[in-house]
């Protein structure tokens, strides 16, 4: 199950903090997965390299997919291990992938409602970064921002990248995919796992 993390709401749509549902959404054009609303959420379900996979977009505010993640995990029978969780951060460059398999939340609301929700960090995540913002503008201000027209096509070129980082998850394994997409850093901070 891949989950992308944002807001719902065409205000929200191109926002840093929904760029976890706009890799799903392309993720769902690339592999052929029509989205549909079921329940609290847009699901479509497909396979990708043989692999059963079902894609899913929260229709919920961030801080309360928890709710929708483990609702669909038990309905599923899937456990926390089936789970990959998509979304932006902060701490990243922009466009920069990262793979994880355990962490706190940081500030990330929506990963924090997670594994609230969840009760374990037994699951992938594949985090792409927004940067933090250059001035002193508002953290929640920021995130809740659309990208600006010098960092779109950026954006636009890093979202087939995540697409094929998920594909990578998927068919060869979370080493394999850490290895070949993970940003390489001097800071240690960065490459924690």
């Amino acid at each position: 199950m891949v989950v992308g993390l944002g807001n719902p709401g065409r205000i929200y749509e191109n926002t840093r903090h929904n760029l976890g549902w706009m890799i799903l959404k392309h993720a769902s054009l690339h592999w052929g997965i029509a989205l549909t609303q079921k329940g609290q959420a847009l699901q479509g379900q497909g396979k990708v390299c043989g692999r059963s996979v079902l894609l899913v977009l929260p229709l919920i505010w961030m801080n309360q997919t928890g709710e929708v993640v483990h609702s669909l995990l038990q309905s599923t029978n899937l456990s926390s291990s089936d789970l990959i969780l998509v979304y932006d951060d902060l701490d990243l460059p922009l466009g920069v992938l990262k793979i994880k398999t355990r962490g706190s939340p940081g500030g990330h609301n929506g990963l924090r409602s997670v594994l609230s929700h969840l009760g374990n960090e037994d699951f992938c995540r594949l985090k792409m970064g927004i940067g933090r913002p250059s001035n002193d503008e508002d953290l929640a201000d920021y995130v809740l921002s659309p990208f600006l027209p010098d960092e779109c096509g950026k954006v636009d070129a890093a979202l087939p990248k995540a697409v094929d980082a998920l594909e990578c998850v998927m068919c060869e394994g979370i080493p394999a995919a850490m290895n070949r997409f993970h940003m390489r850093s001097s800071n240690p901070e960065i490459e924690k796992p």
